[in-house]
């Protein structure tokens, strides 16, 4: 998906036990326009196919082609990294179904560094394709297991970052401001953590940014992660229709040097 675009879909076969995956290919059919989209979803997770072992990832994906409706899946997550299988047999197996077709490219989830090393040196030895993304837990207010040993192992193997959670829960709306808001996030224990001090004042310096642009606080959120090196497609999603829009609109927000330093200073 290039900056400009509003193309990508993110799901999970494990998101509401592949309900998610039935309503996206429901409304791909309805809109006709497969061809225009680029799909991602994630297996390892489900209650049906949990795990990455071969016979269990390739039943996994054979599902969530049936409920998307689809010939091929754009992006495969690993959603979890499974320590009882060996990178080997994971990698064969996704390998076999980038040459069937089903899948065109694959990354990771919950992969640390090391991890993701291991897995492009088994990919080198076997030549099989290697993974080209990366899915983490990357925000405003969530930093440092990111911009540290992930971020140098994505710049050398050139992945494709998409960070979840990119709003904190929505804590980056700037809809939190004290604690009688809270009431309005059924994910409010999680978002009361980031209720302080430091979240507070990140969400000054998001005011004074988003007024100078006269865009959202979501939006500058959401460009303040896409200055960063890799990043591609932050991953958020919207409870209504008319929120979408301050989502998209981050793609065109070019923030300045000075803004990036304030909003890097202020959430270091």
């Amino acid at each position: 998906m290039d900056r400009g675009r509003r193309n990508f879909i993110d799901t999970a076969d494990s998101y509401a036990a592949g309900r998610s995956e039935i309503m996206i290919g429901n409304w791909l059919r309805a809109r006709r326009n497969r061809d225009s989209m680029v799909i991602a979803t994630k297996v390892g997770k489900s209650a049906e196919n949990p795990g990455l072992r071969a016979r269990v990832l390739t039943r996994a994906v054979e599902a969530s082609l049936e409920r998307l409706g689809v010939s091929h899946i754009d992006l495969l997550y690993l959603h979890i990294d499974d320590p009882a299988v060996e990178f080997e047999e994971t990698l064969l197996a996704v390998d076999e179904l980038i040459r069937a077709g089903k899948v065109r490219h694959f990354g990771g989830s919950d992969h640390t560094g090391n991890r993701l090393i291991e897995a492009r040196i088994a990919s080198a030895q076997l030549g099989v394709a290697p993974m080209a993304a990366l899915q983490n837990h990357y925000n405003l207010m969530h930093r440092s297991e990111y911009e540290g040993d992930l971020a140098h192992v994505a710049a050398r193997q050139g992945l494709g970052v998409m960070p979840r959670f990119a709003l904190a829960s929505g804590f980056l709306t700037g809809k939190y401001r004290q604690r009688a808001d809270l009431a309005k996030n059924e994910r409010g224990g999680e978002v009361a953590k980031l209720l302080n001090r430091r979240g507070l004042r990140i969400l000054a310096c998001l005011d004074a940014v988003a007024a100078a642009h006269d865009a959202s606080v979501a939006s500058i959120a959401l460009a303040w992660l896409l200055t960063k090196p890799n990043v591609v497609a932050p991953v958020v999603s919207a409870s209504r229709p008319e929120q979408v829009l301050d989502l998209t609109a981050a793609a065109h927000v070019q923030l300045t040097r000075h803004q990036v330093a304030d909003l890097d200073r202020v959430s270091a």
